[in-house]
């Protein structure tokens, strides 16, 4: 059956090392929503950084961000619904971590922007940060994504890590290598907003077909009826997935929506 719904995440699926998203991508894109069938972009991104990308594919429709924690309209550029971590539980993850791994630092995503503390090393939003101060500072009103840094360790070693020490209380994840861990409230996840997403269109999950590259997109991979991984991304993914496609450059995903669609 043709898919009622494309779930897509941003980079490294659809945008490129060069943070662009290609014109066949684009037109593949609006192809499908001028034949009704709806684009959702799932992403790792909190909400200020999807300007460009609605500009350039028409503000429609909307976004899940932050891993599930927010729901973006594309069209009005504005967040429907935000599903945060509490002060409480989030210092709570915070002092633990720190407690597992003295050597961590963190940073906190709120819809009033971001911040993070001195030892936090930031590798995007450089010098954006709205306030640089201990996470006890920082850390105060609900958080749409916890973000734990740790120079000396990967990815996986410190999602593992960290899990050992609070995944009982949030959700972890990561969709980068370079020592980045990724938290949101317990429950949230790509999936669970996605699957919000469909249901109030009437959509179930058989009916759609999701693209991703890293572990963050683990859960909505493993939520949709048909799920592709990219060359080049995470293992798991590769692993999980029931199809692979090229990356970005060589518009691997556009090129499977023109086939399974028709275009």
């Amino acid at each position: 059956m043709t898919p009622r719904l494309v779930a897509t995440d941003l980079d490294g699926t659809i945008v490129g090392a060069d943070e662009v998203i290609t014109d066949r991508t684009v037109a593949a894109l609006k192809s499908l929503e001028a034949l009704g069938v709806p684009v959702v972009f799932v992403t790792g991104r909190p909400a200020r950084w999807m300007a460009d990308v609605a500009r350039r594919t028409g503000h429609t429709g909307v976004a899940v961000c932050a891993n599930g924690a927010l729901l973006y309209d594309l069209h009005r550029e504005q967040v429907l619904e935000h599903f945060p971590i509490s002060v409480e539980v989030g210092l709570d993850v915070a002092r633990r971590l720190r407690k597992a791994l003295p050597d961590i630092a963190f940073a906190v995503e709120t819809l009033d922007g971001f911040a993070h503390e001195e030892s936090y090393l930031a590798r995007w939003d450089v010098g954006q940060a709205r306030e640089v101060a201990d996470i006890e500072r920082i850390y105060g009103q609900p958080a749409v994504k916890l973000l734990a840094r740790h120079e000396a360790m990967g990815s996986d070693a410190l999602l593992a890590a960290a899990r050992e020490v609070a995944g009982d209380l949030v959700q972890m994840t990561h969709s980068s290598m370079s020592g980045l861990l990724e938290i949101s409230a317990a429950g949230v996840s790509k999936a669970t907003t996605l699957a919000r997403v469909c249901a109030g269109r009437g959509i179930e999950a058989a009916d759609v077909v999701a693209f991703g590259d890293m572990p963050n997109d683990l859960p909505m991979l493993a939520w949709a009826g048909l799920s592709y991984g990219v060359a080049g991304g995470h293992p798991e993914v590769l692993a999980a997935a029931d199809r692979i496609v090229p990356g970005p450059e060589s518009d691997g995903v556009a090129i499977e929506l023109e086939r399974l669609f028709a275009l």
